[in-house]
This record gives C-alpha cells, sequence and structure tokens, in this order.
C-alpha cells in the first residue's frame, strides 16, 4: 500500500478485519505508525535493517535504529539481520546486539528468515540455533524454497529446528523458482500452497501447546518486484491486495478462528 497515507492504509486494513499492521517506517514515520495505529485500533509491529556493507558502520546502526525502534514500545520488532556474507562471528555479534536490546528495553526481536540475510537458508541458519539457542525468529519460509529450489522435503529436520524457535509467521507462498507465487489461489500452486501451511500448522500447534496468548501472521504477498508483472506494461498479474485478505480468510477458515 506504497501509495497510500498511513491513514488511508490503516483505515483500510482495520475495515477488512486484520488485528494489525506491519511497518517499515523511517525514523521520521515511527510516530505517524504509532499514532495511526493507535487511533484505528491496530496493534503494530515495527521492522529494522541495518545498512551497509562495513560490518562496523553497520552494527552501529543496526543497534541504533533497535534502540530507537524500541523506544516506541511496538508489539514487537522483526528485524532483517545481517548479511549473508558477513562472517558466521560477525552475523553473531549482530544477534547478541538484538539480545541485549531485547533485555534493555523489554521489546521482543524476532529476526526475519530472508534472503540475503544470515538466516537466507534453512541449512546456514542451523549454526546460529546452536550457537544462540535463545534467538527467535519470524517464519517467511518462502526464502528458503526459493533459495532450495525445493519445499524442503529432504532437509526437514533443519525446518523443525526453526519452527521450534518461530514466533510470527510471514504467510507469503514461494515455489522452487521464486519467494512468491503469482496467485495463491491459483489451483496449480495447490502444493506450494498446502507445504507453507503445513509449517505454519506447526508454529500455531507449539504455540498452543505452551499456552502463547497469541499468534501473529502478516499476510505479507508483496507489489510489483515479488509479484510477477506483464513485460513492458509492468501491469500486476495478480491484486496484491486481493491475495492478501485471501491468504488472512484462508488460514482463519483452516484454524477455525
Amino acid at each position: 500500500m506504497e501509495n497510500l497515507s498511513y491513514t488511508d492504509a490503516a483505515k483500510r486494513v482495520k475495515a477488512a478485519g486484520y488485528d494489525g499492521m506491519e511497518i517499515a517506517a523511517g525514523p521520521d514515520k515511527r510516530n505517524e505508525a504509532v499514532q495511526v495505529t493507535h487511533d484505528n485500533g491496530l496493534d503494530l509491529i515495527l521492522m529494522a535493517f541495518g545498512a551497509g556493507s562495513n560490518f562496523t558502520e553497520h552494527k552501529k546502526k543496526y543497534q541504533d535504529d533497535l534502540l530507537n525502534i524500541a523506544s516506541y514500545k511496538p508489539l514487537f520488532i522483526n528485524a532483517h539481520t545481517g548479511h549473508d556474507y558477513f562472517t558466521f562471528e560477525q552475523n553473531v555479534e549482530l544477534i547478541q546486539v538484538a539480545i541485549a536490546v531485547e533485555k534493555q528495553t523489554g521489546v521482543r526481536i524476532l529476526h526475519e528468515t530472508h534472503r540475503g540475510r544470515f538466516s537466507y537458508s534453512a541449512p546456514a541458519i542451523q549454526y546460529y540455533l546452536l550457537k544462540v539457542p535463545e534467538m527467535r525468529l519470524t517464519a517467511d519460509y518462502s526464502h528458503w524454497v526459493n533459495v532450495a529450489e525445493s519445499y524442503l522435503t529432504d532437509q526437514m529436520e533443519n525446518v523443525n529446528r526453526a519452527i521450534k524457535v518461530s514466533d510470527h509467521i510471514h504467510c507469503r507462498v514461494g515455489h522452487t523458482q521464486g519467494p512468491q507465487v503469482n496467485d495463491p489461489r491459483a489451483p496449480e500452486w495447490k502444493d506450494a500452497l498446502e507445504s507453507h501451511a503445513k509449517w505454519w500448522d506447526s508454529i500455531r500447534d507449539r504455540l498452543q501447546k505452551a499456552n502463547a496468548p497469541t499468534l501473529t501472521i502478516t499476510c505479507e504477498f508483496g507489489p510489483a518486484g515479488y509479484l510477477p508483472t506483464l513485460p513492458f506494461t509492468q501491469q500486476p498479474v495478480a491484486s496484491q491486495w486481493d491475495v492478501n485478505v485471501f491468504m488472512k480468510d484462508y488460514l482463519k477458515k483452516r484454524w477455525q478462528v
């Protein structure tokens, strides 16, 4: 909804039956994000990003960003942490920064599984899960499907370790050649949708057994770029809004909530 103001977006989100918004708000937009979601009775998740390829500068920016975002007291912070080209030790440093900020501020910080980050694949993240067992994740396994060019059936042990520490879901559906199917309603993507939904079922089951009060899910099918477009005209092949509303309704029906 990049073309809408936060106010218009929040009103549309509320009317569609969502409970909150996840917003990648820059420093100059965070006050507005907090106010608008509060005014519309919506929960707010804010996003954090490190910046730059120089590790020292990246680490400082990451820490400063986390501290600033935490001061707005969102429901939690969803962080894009590190880079796939940083060393294991460097990425662990960044994860430890997040843990320290969480302890200092009381605001939870989850690390999204995402291409280009330390968490870019199911095998790569295993070393971090062993090194930093207190780390918690945002599950966007669509990226892992894309990286592995498979629905991960041959590495379920890796996926299951991640499921055990995944506390938030991005319900994007990926496929073996991309991080997002063009339309999850289409019959040709039935198996892709079901593969992802079973992982989400497992996360929900785990949290239910732990008596967790909530499970948060962001319907995160992205805009043009993620969403395939026609050549020359750049016309999206499906409605991003309609697809995300479908995902919300699909999971509510699947889980009878």
